[in-house]
């Protein structure tokens, strides 16, 4: 949903005006325009945008490039099996001495030069193992894009985060400025003999807590600065500042009753153990061909030497000799066949059991993302309401105060109110933006409304 922020920048211009009342502090030494000017360029800001942040997270992210290479490993495995019931042609050629009947080490006659050849036709074990192997590489690349939305989430939530923490630094210098302004009016009036000092104490607490989560504020906005770098591969010293544009969301994205059903037909976890399921089934079924005769296409072309003396031990010799057809092996009986049936059939239980886990995990975990996403709506809309309330009282207070009926103080304590309850708001809504990005990322919509770089 595209999720507007013009109503947060228009609050956080609304608080620029009392800002900007203040005088600026007079420094005690000008600098030289051009050592200002030098100081300002390398203090600037990079102004990052959140699509540029996910692109620049795919392309540095150190887990999805580890994701990609295991994808083309287990692909490359099913394609040595898979070379398997493809042609194979060996040549090769090798001197030996022979004393008594001539054969190599492995019984074939010696020769000056040999070419074979061998292709598998009809081979159960091996076509169970080459399905196997198709079925778990499929599951890497759901392994990679799984990480993939990982990463985006990741990326978004941190500069939305980020976003957040940016604005309420604003209010909270807004709010921070106003509560020094009561504190000071404050020791005026007790000055003369018109406020108790318990007010006074009362006024610089506030203040001082203020100052104190300015602070944290501070410290979070750097810790999210390093955490996109790191992401991103910005180089360190740079300082990060994430744009004022509106947010990239879904508007059409009215959750509907299917939800569920959209997270559990797009769940990697629910899919990859079908896949795996399949694995197993490809493995008892290969096992279980075991049993059957096995067919191959053989050829193989050698050229002898009388140096072997073949003439001492054949009628005939013959210099080209080409063997060519057709290898049956038929087995009568393996042990090893009916063990690994067995090991084949309990692999396959196991897997049946984690699909039905998973189908189990992956629906409770949408519906606790649908939960959380209607409590985020909940909480935004009181924290909304609660922040219109404070806007009126304010404006009351500006009222009453430009009449007479209201002091400075009062007016300042408004503004300090509204502050914080922007300062709610914008946590709330945060909060409602990452738990759309956890359930856009289940129900497989983030790149409906990121629209990333393929990588």
């Amino acid at each position: 949903m595209k999720i507007a922020r013009t109503g947060i920048i228009c609050g956080i211009l609304f608080c620029i005006p009392a800002m900007a009342q203040q005088p600026p502090k007079q420094a005690a030494s000008q600098p030289s325009a051009s050592s200002a000017a030098s100081a300002q360029a390398a203090a600037a800001p990079r102004v990052l945008t959140l699509d540029e942040t996910v692109n620049l997270a795919l392309e540095h992210s150190p887990l999805l490039t580890l994701a990609r290479v295991q994808y083309n490993v287990a692909k490359n495995t099913a394609g040595v099996a898979r070379a398997e019931f493809r042609p194979n042609l060996y040549t090769g050629s090798g001197a030996a001495y022979t004393n008594g009947f001539p054969t190599t080490p492995g019984g074939a006659a010696p020769a000056i030069f040999q070419m074979s050849y061998t292709q598998s036709i009809f081979d159960k074990e091996k076509s169970g193992e080459l399905h196997a192997d198709e079925e778990f590489a499929k599951n890497k690349q759901l392994e990679y894009d799984n990480q993939r939305g990982t990463v985006i989430v990741q990326a978004a939530s941190t500069y939305l985060e980020l976003a957040d923490v940016q604005k309420s630094l604003a209010l909270l210098q807004s709010a921070y400025d106003s509560s020094q302004r009561i504190v000071d009016l404050a020791k005026q009036r007790e000055a003369a003999g018109l406020e108790l000092p318990v007010n006074v104490t009362q006024d610089e607490l506030q203040s001082a807590k203020l100052a104190q989560e300015l602070l944290l504020y501070q410290g979070r906005q750097d810790a999210l600065s390093e955490q996109i770098r790191d992401m991103t591969g910005i180089p360190a010293g740079i300082p990060l500042q994430a744009s004022m544009e509106e947010i990239p969301s879904s508007e059409s994205m009215e959750f509907a009753s299917n939800v569920l059903t959209e997270a559990v037909d797009h769940s990697a976890a629910i899919r990859e153990a079908e896949n795996y399921q399949r694995a197993r089934e490809e493995l008892l079924r290969g096992a279980k061909g075991a049993y059957w005769p096995t067919v191959s296409l053989i050829g193989e072309y050698s050229v002898l030497s009388k140096i072997n003396n073949y003439q001492e031990f054949f009628q005939r010799f013959q210099r080209n000799n080409v063997t060519a057809g057709v290898s049956v092996t038929i087995p009568i009986f393996a042990a090893r066949t009916s063990a690994n049936v067995a090991l084949a059939k309990s692999d396959l239980d196991e897997a049946n059991l984690d699909l039905l886990e998973a189908k189990r995990v992956v629906q409770e975990g949408a519906e606790q993302q649908v939960r959380t996403l209607k409590e985020a709506d909940a909480a935004k809309e009181v924290a909304r309401l609660d922040l219109q309330l404070a806007q009126e009282q304010l404006q009351n207070a500006q009222s009453d105060f430009n009449q007479g009926r209201a002091t400075l103080a009062q007016l300042e304590q408004a503004h300090v109110v509204e502050n914080q309850k922007w300062l709610a708001f914008l946590d709330a809504d945060l909060g409602r933006e990452k738990a759309q990005l956890n359930l856009l990322n289940a129900t497989g919509q983030l790149a409906q409304v990121f629209h990333p770089k393929q990588q």
